[in-house]
């Protein structure tokens, strides 16, 4: 898939982020290896993911060689063309780099085995739209696995930075979400709570919703 003809507003903030954000070390990295490990445990060699938000495709890479071909989307060209580089290096090539806003994700031509969506969800106008959206994409039995900063959970305070750090397009959407937000969008989206952990107050809440069977 190409570009998008009409750019998303936030795409030249996270453009501009790539190449710092690709250099930082990831700051809790007990709980992201404990993540990884819990989803690689639902992974099977004929399983086809989607991540939407990829980032620069860390995670992506990570668990390319679990599965048959993984859709790695992101709004951010410059994230993407890290993440193809990045790839390429690792000799893997059964991911697909797609740029879209997470929201306008096309739906598959098959349903997929589990789709990832970190750091992303307080970041969309409608989270409870989106993983209603993404859910449908989802196989009987498949996964929604997510990780996400609950602002609203005692960190209210930043909003004196971000509001107005949005005004000034200096800083993308934040939504303040509560951890019970995630719980009850997955649940009335139709997916059953596999996992529910936050590693400690303040830390991202990790979801893995699965869809029933039947």
């Amino acid at each position: 898939m190409t570009s998008p003809a009409t750019p998303h507003p936030e795409s030249r903030f996270w453009d501009k982020m790539a190449k710092g954000y690709a250099r930082s070390k990831i700051s809790d990295i007990e709980s992201y290896e404990t993540k990884v490990k819990q989803t690689a445990a639902l992974l099977h060699p004929d399983a086809r993911m989607l991540e939407i938000g990829c980032g620069t495709g860390s995670t992506a890479l990570r668990h390319a060689p679990n599965v048959a071909h993984i859709t790695a989307t992101d709004l951010s060209s410059g994230m993407l063309s890290i993440a193809r580089d990045k790839a390429q290096t690792a000799g893997l090539d059964n991911i697909t780099f797609v740029q879209t806003a997470a929201e306008a994700v096309p739906a598959p031509d098959q349903p997929y085995d589990m789709i990832m969506a970190h750091s992303l969800l307080h970041l969309v106008k409608d989270h409870r739209g989106l993983i209603a959206q993404i859910s449908a994409m989802l196989k009987p039995g498949g996964y929604l696995v997510t990780s996400t900063i609950c602002m609203a959970d005692g960190m209210s305070v930043f909003k004196l930075i971000t509001v107005p750090g949005k005004a000034l397009g200096l800083l993308p959407r934040v939504t303040y979400l509560r951890r019970s937000d995630l719980e009850n969008a997955m649940t009335d989206a139709g997916l059953t709570l596999h996992t529910n952990w936050r590693p400690a107050p303040r830390k991202a809440v990790f979801l893995i919703g699965q869809k029933p069977l039947t």
